[in-house]
């Protein structure tokens, strides 16, 4: 008797003797293994294609058709012009209704905590996964972009030096002074560097010291080259997982950016403003003028190309949202986003980008000099060409120190003004000033340093790949 498993095919012992049989038994074998397989797979097929009744449709179905079209305007609309959309609602209801502006500031203070808690988080995985998956053979561009940070810092210095000498600058100066602890001198903010750098890297991802975050994740970065392929996918699915949740924030961006400004409007307005008008001509006039000629000609310098594209791109992209968060330290997802748009060498701005949050500050630079050489004016201090020359050096340095916070460059115009020997009570009025026009100077202050790093940071990626063509 013909015995059969219970596979696909049927196996079949055959006696010796019978031809026709086995010619019976293959037949069948053949109906088994090929006949009926193909039979029934055109006949799934053909069911799987046939359309479903109407009845038989997801239930769902015409839920997903009405929210479609407006899923699809959504995706149409770039995330710029969301938030342009969004500034201009907010700049709205702060004229209309100011109180209801003001209520509704809890959204933009959510939208930059939640920038703030998810950048230290992401530059210390992003720049430690990077290091750790480093392949041999491929390299960074981590010292051109530095080279270009210091040049940029202190060309920017010397903008506000010409400027406030071309455009001098009087201030009213009160016997009231705000009550903050500025540093004592130039060893100061350096020594306060290198403790950053040595900081515990618990606290330095709870209060968002970023060198110190950056040398913690440099190190386990490099130890973790050791590792096993498996340890090292880990840190790759950490990284892409804190990228995703850095997306999701980012896209809520206009929502931000319209409570920031209803409420800053609603509660400070534009009166404020009036009495410091020269002063805020002075300093966005600078900042401008580096972020449309000095910067552009340093990438053309690298690039030798057209750098207004890419000028006006890091403008656009990453100077908008810096302009409202006020905060190097919020943007720093920002601009790793847009690097990745852009098609970066991930392992250069992982690096350059958090690192250019804290020592790439043209428009501290600025800031700290002409606020400074205001007072000067006002006291009628002479200033000869040397100590303006040894003020940009020092507002250059003074710069790379302050923090990634709003208003964190204000709190070393005092070491500057010591320069003069200016006192620390008069000094600690101009401070108080720069907070008054903070809602400007503050806010193109972080747009011009923001976008800077991405400018800088693809200017220098961009190079490489025209040297290595």
């Amino acid at each position: 008797m013909p015995r059969c498993d219970t596979g696909l095919h049927p196996v079949v012992q055959i006696p010796a003797a019978g031809t026709k049989r086995r010619e019976a038994v293959l037949e069948s074998r053949a109906i088994f293994s090929a006949d009926l397989p193909q039979a029934a797979l055109k006949a799934l097929s053909t069911q799987a294609r046939r359309p479903l009744p109407h009845a038989q449709q997801p239930e769902n179905h015409a839920m997903s058709q009405a929210i479609h079209p407006a899923l699809q305007l959504l995706n149409r609309t770039s995330l710029v012009t969301q938030i342009i959309i969004g500034l201009l609602a907010g700049i709205a209801l702060a004229v209309i209704a100011p109180q209801a502006a003001l209520s509704v500031g809890f959204i933009g203070n959510v939208f930059v905590s939640a920038l703030k808690a998810v950048a230290p988080v992401l530059v210390f995985i992003l720049v430690m996964s990077s290091i750790a998956n480093h392949q041999q053979g491929q390299q960074t561009h981590i010292r051109p972009i530095l080279l270009m940070y210091l040049i940029g810092t202190f060309s920017a210095a010397l903008v506000a030096v010409v400027a406030s000498f071309a455009f001098p600058s009087s201030l009213v100066l009160s016997s009231q002074a705000a009550e903050l602890t500025p540093p004592g001198g130039i060893g100061e903010v350096l020594k306060t560097l290198l403790m950053n750098v040595v900081d515990n890297p618990v606290n330095a991802l709870l209060h968002g010291n970023f060198i110190g975050i950056l040398a913690w994740a440099i190190g386990l970065g490099f130890a973790f080259r050791h590792a096993s392929a498996s340890s090292k996918q880990l840190l790759g699915d950490l990284s892409n997982g804190i990228t995703a949740i850095v997306k999701l924030v980012i896209r809520l961006a206009p929502l931000g950016i319209f409570g920031l400004v209803a409420a800053t409007l609603a509660e400070s307005g534009f009166d404020a403003l009036l009495g410091y008008l020269h002063l805020l001509v002075v300093l966005v006039g600078c900042m401008l003028l580096v972020a449309l000629v000095v910067n552009p000609a340093l990438v053309y310098w690298k690039t030798r190309s057209n750098p207004y594209p890419l000028v006006f791109t890091c403008l656009r992209e990453s100077g908008i949202t810096a302009f409202f968060t006020r905060s190097s330290a919020a943007n720093i997802p920002v601009n790793l986003q847009l690097c990745q748009r852009l098609g970066l060498h991930e392992e250069t701005y992982s690096v350059s980008i958090p690192l250019g949050a804290t020592i790439n500050m043209a428009g501290a630079a600025i800031t700290i000099t002409v606020l400074t050489l205001a007072a000067v004016h006002t006291l009628g201090i002479p200033v000869d060409l040397p100590t303006a020359l040894l003020l940009s050096v020092l507002a250059s340095i003074s710069a790379c120190g302050a923090s990634g916070v709003a208003g964190g460059s204000l709190l070393l115009i005092p070491l500057a003004c010591s320069l003069f020997g200016i006192p620390n009570e008069v000094a600690m009025q101009i401070v108080a000033i720069g907070f008054i026009i903070g809602i400007v100077q503050d806010s193109a202050e972080t747009a011009l340093n923001s976008s800077t790093d991405v400018l800088f940071t693809a200017a220098a990626c961009k190079a490489e790949e025209q040297r290595q063509a």
